[in-house]
C-alpha cells in the first residue's frame, strides 16, 4: 500500500448514498468498497501551484494559503446531501473547542470535488460556516475553492482522497476525513471520521506547525501522546506504560506466587522425609 494507512470509510458512503435516494445507483458496492477510500501520503507534497478559483469567483493556487502556519484541508462537495455537510459540521464543532483560531494561528481549505460548483456556491457556504464558527477574524482564515477537474484531480490523488461520481444520480461518493498540512504543504495528519476531536486537532496543528502554535503546557501534553495512522487519532503514552506496567506487576506477583509455592513443596517433601 503506497503511502501508508488507507481508511475506507465504506460504511459512511454507503449510508450517504441511501439518504440521497440513490440506492439504485449505477455505482457498484463492491466498486465502491475497492476505490473509495482516504489513502495516506504522511509526508507527502500538496501541489501548491494548482489554480482554482475562491468564493468571489477569482483565480487563485493553493500557495496563495501557505507558508503563515499549519493548513486544515478538507474535500468535500457543497451540494452534498449529507455526508459533507457532517464533515463541514464536525470541523466547525472541533475548531469552536480549540483555543487557536482560524485567521489566526492556523489556516482552512474546503475544496470542491465537484467541477460543476461555482464560486457562488462557496461563497453561501462559506457565509453559513463562519456563522456556526462565530470567531473574529475567521473570513481571511477559512476559504472554499472550486476548479476545474484537473484541478481537482490533481490535488485528489495527490492527498490520497479516492471519490467515484455516478452519473445517474449526479452525486459522488467518498469517504469522510480531514488532512493536517504544514506551512510549506506537506502532510502532517490524517484525522478520520465525521467528529474530530479538539485534542487531535489541537495536536495535529501543534506538530504540523512544528510546535510553534500552542502553550508550554500543550507541549508538555503533546509528550504524553502519539499519533496513530490506523485511527487518525492521538493516544495516550502514559495510559500504555500504565497498562503495561499493570501486566508486568501481574507476571511478577504470578511468579512470586508460584516460587513460594515450589519453596512450601520443597520444605513438605523435606519435612516428610526426615519424619
Amino acid at each position: 500500500m503506497k503511502g501508508g494507512e488507507t481508511m475506507r470509510g465504506t460504511g459512511l458512503v454507503v449510508m450517504s448514498l441511501i439518504a440521497a435516494g440513490t440506492a439504485g445507483a449505477q455505482i457498484p458496492i463492491q466498486k465502491v468498497y475497492d476505490e473509495v477510500r482516504i489513502e495516506q501520503k504522511l509526508g507527502g507534497q500538496i501541489p501548491l501551484r494548482l489554480v482554482f478559483r475562491d468564493e468571489r469567483g477569482r483565480p487563485v493556487t493553493l500557495d496563495d494559503y501557505f507558508h503563515s502556519g499549519p493548513v486544515v484541508l478538507s474535500l468535500v462537495y457543497f451540494q452534498c446531501p449529507m455526508l459533507c455537510t457532517q464533515v463541514l459540521n464536525g470541523m466547525v464543532e472541533g475548531f469552536r473547542a480549540l483555543p487557536f483560531s482560524a485567521g489566526k494561528e492556523f489556516t482552512v481549505i474546503t475544496v470542491s470535488i465537484d467541477p460543476r460548483e461555482t464560486p457562488l456556491l462557496a461563497s453561501e457556504k462559506k457565509e453559513g460556516y463562519l456563522r456556526a464558527y462565530n470567531r473574529p477574524g475567521a473570513e481571511a482564515g477559512w476559504h472554499f475553492l472550486t476548479g476545474d477537474e484537473a484541478s481537482v484531480k490533481d490535488l485528489a490523488d495527490a492527498v490520497g482522497f479516492h471519490y467515484l461520481f455516478d452519473p445517474r444520480s449526479g452525486q459522488f461518493a467518498h469517504a469522510a476525513g480531514i488532512m493536517i498540512a504544514t506551512p510549506e504543504g506537506r502532510l502532517s495528519r490524517y484525522l478520520y471520521g465525521i467528529q474530530y476531536e479538539p485534542k487531535d486537532l489541537r495536536f495535529g496543528l501543534m506538530e504540523a506547525s512544528h510546535n510553534r502554535i500552542g502553550s508550554f503546557v500543550d507541549r508538555v501534553l503533546l509528550l504524553c501522546y502519539h499519533y496513530d495512522p490506523l485511527t487518525g487519532r492521538y493516544g495516550s503514552i502514559i495510559m500504555n506504560v500504565f497498562r503495561g506496567a499493570g501486566v508486568l506487576t501481574i507476571i511478577f506477583l504470578g511468579g512470586g506466587i508460584l516460587l513460594l509455592l515450589r519453596r512450601e513443596r520443597r520444605k513438605q517433601v523435606q519435612h516428610s522425609g526426615s519424619g
